[in-house]
């Protein structure tokens, strides 16, 4: 009788195992694909700021300019 238990536990143990196995895996490849994600936003904020600061250099060399035309 408790060698059948033994024999009934062991496949449920090792069922359990896999899915903890394969719920580690799902969320470990989530975390690197939020990581990736979060290092890709912020090389758009540098690119976006890089953008507007020279934008802004840009107005102000021209600013000059308008000022001679009035």
């Amino acid at each position: 009788m408790i060698i059948g238990a033994i024999a009934v536990c062991i496949p449920i143990v090792a069922i359990v195992t896999a899915h903890f196995q394969s719920q580690a895996k799902i969320k470990a490849a989530m975390l690197k694909d939020q990581l990736e994600l979060e290092r890709i936003k912020q090389q758009n904020f540098i690119m976006e700021t890089e953008k507007m600061r020279l934008e802004l250099q840009k107005m102000t060399l021209d600013q000059p300019k308008d000022e001679f035309k009035l």
